[in-house]
């Protein structure tokens, strides 16, 4: 078997950028429309901006199980895009719309009880009211946003990317407006406070939808019409769901590991929590990289699969994780270097700048197990493997990295920094793991991910 080269060539770099650099640009656009949901409430009150961060943190943790499953489209239809089997196309773009009206309905249920849940966690009582009123005006939201996720993720497996890119731009000028018409009461419009943020959140993700279907019609019409009946056959449907679930579920027990971090840190103090944002802000904001560059080599290996060229998946997956580690490494050593310049961006308190400084050159040891974790995901995702991901991830941070955190955080004296250090050994676990699977992954026979059984096989 000949092996891929040591570097990749000018045309692997450009083919994965190519994809790469569009689809970060709507990640970080995506975490913009929070942003500006947080920012246009926070001159609200104190209580109004921790009512939208609630909300929006309970929004994701309800829907990204959905948002993961979803993205089980991406070996079905890379792999069929580059096998240019377009009845696959069609029954995979079909199935992942009914997937997605299917996942709506128990992430829509699960929301409206938000109050319950605020209560049952022991959030402020002034808080509770606001943050469940901002997770039931998001719930018309649900349906929408898992539509475009289904829409997304095809135009990805297919290249098409420009009207992601337009749409995520027109989607943040319209939630920019409508949050200031509906919190403040401009325009004529009533000041709705965090009511009008959440109202102007699920019309922007209507607009997302409607606007990405619009634009990717001349392309996406001949697979989205007619409606084949043999997307309603149950037996293709479920394994269309053992295929994404995994994910879903990698990105919930990835969700919950940080999450409750983050829960762990308020137990620690104030100062710690805040601090533990801050960096944590900074590091998700550098994540969205190389989160772009596992998307792009999703697409790139699964159509490599799909056109039965091994060597190009090789060259892909090694592209991809060189320019994702090597990212990442820039990254650290600024996070390694100046913390305290970094921090004093977010926050003018000595004591929070402190603990954001001292937490950060941590930040910067993950941030290079973190880029390769995710770009190993991609691999793994693009090769049609879903399941060995979300073990690895149980096995990283919830019997290594958790554990570890609470001993080093509660019992050694450590804190805040010993809870970022059992973050730090779980994405290391993780990413060497992953590292050793897409290494076997890759030397093993590739084939084309079954979802129909009667000749077809995406």
């Amino acid at each position: 078997m000949p092996a891929a080269p040591l570097l990749p060539t000018r045309d692997d770099l450009r083919a994965l950028l190519t994809l790469a650099v569009p689809v970060v640009t709507v990640q970080v656009g995506m975490m913009l429309m929070g942003v500006v949901d947080t920012l246009m409430v926070g001159h609200v009150s104190p209580a109004a901006l921790a009512a939208v961060a609630l909300g929006n943190l309970y929004f994701f943790a309800v829907a990204i199980f959905g948002m993961g499953v979803l993205m089980g489209l991406d070996p079905i239809i890379a792999q069929a895009v580059g096998a240019r089997d377009e009845p696959a196309i069609a029954r995979g773009v079909q199935r992942g719309m009914l997937l997605a009206a299917l996942l709506a309905t128990p992430a829509m249920i699960l929301l409206w009880p938000a109050g319950q849940v605020f209560r049952w966690l022991g959030q402020p009582a002034d808080v509770v009211p606001l943050a469940a009123t901002y997770a039931r005006f998001v719930i018309p939201g649900v349906l929408p946003f898992l539509f475009y996720a289904v829409l997304r993720q095809t135009l990805q497996a297919m290249g098409r990317l420009r009207a992601i890119v337009i749409t995520i731009v027109a989607a943040n000028l319209l939630n920019i407006l409508l949050n200031y018409a509906l919190v403040y009461g401009h325009f004529g419009m009533p000041a709705l406070g965090v009511a009008g943020s959440s109202i102007a959140t699920t019309c922007s993700r209507w607009i997302m939808a409607l606007l990405l279907l619009g634009l990717s019609w001349p392309v996406l019409r001949r697979h989205l019409l007619p409606i084949r009946p043999d997307v309603f056959t149950l037996a293709p449907l479920w394994r269309m769901l053992r295929l994404g679930a995994p994910i879903g579920a990698q990105f919930e027990l990835e969700y919950g590991a940080f999450g409750l971090t983050g829960i762990l840190m308020g137990r620690l103090g104030t100062n710690q929590m805040a601090g533990h944002q801050v960096a944590l802000n900074l590091a998700s904001l550098t994540y969205m990289v190389p989160l772009g560059v596992s998307a792009a080599v999703a697409v790139l290996v699964g159509q490599a699969v799909g056109r039965g060229d091994p060597m190009g998946a090789r060259r892909s997956a090694r592209t991809a994780l060189l320019v994702g580690a090597t990212f990442m490494l820039v990254t650290s050593t600024l996070f390694l270097t100046l913390p305290r310049s970094l921090a004093g961006l977010y926050t003018d308190s000595e004591a929070v700048l402190l603990m954001a400084a001292a937490l950060l050159p941590l930040a910067g040891i993950f941030q290079v197990f973190d880029g390769i974790q995710v770009v190993a995901s991609g691999v793994l995702r693009g090769l049609g493997d879903t399941r060995s991901p979300m073990v690895i991830n149980i096995i990283g941070f919830w019997l290594v990295g958790i554990p570890t955190g609470l001993v080093l955080g509660f019992r050694t004296g450590l804190g805040a920094r010993g809870l970022w250090l059992g973050l730090v050994l779980g994405l290391a676990s993780v990413a060497v793991i992953l590292l050793a699977r897409v290494r076997h992954r890759l030397q093993a026979r590739m084939g084309r991910v079954v979802i129909d059984e009667h000749g077809h096989q995406s």
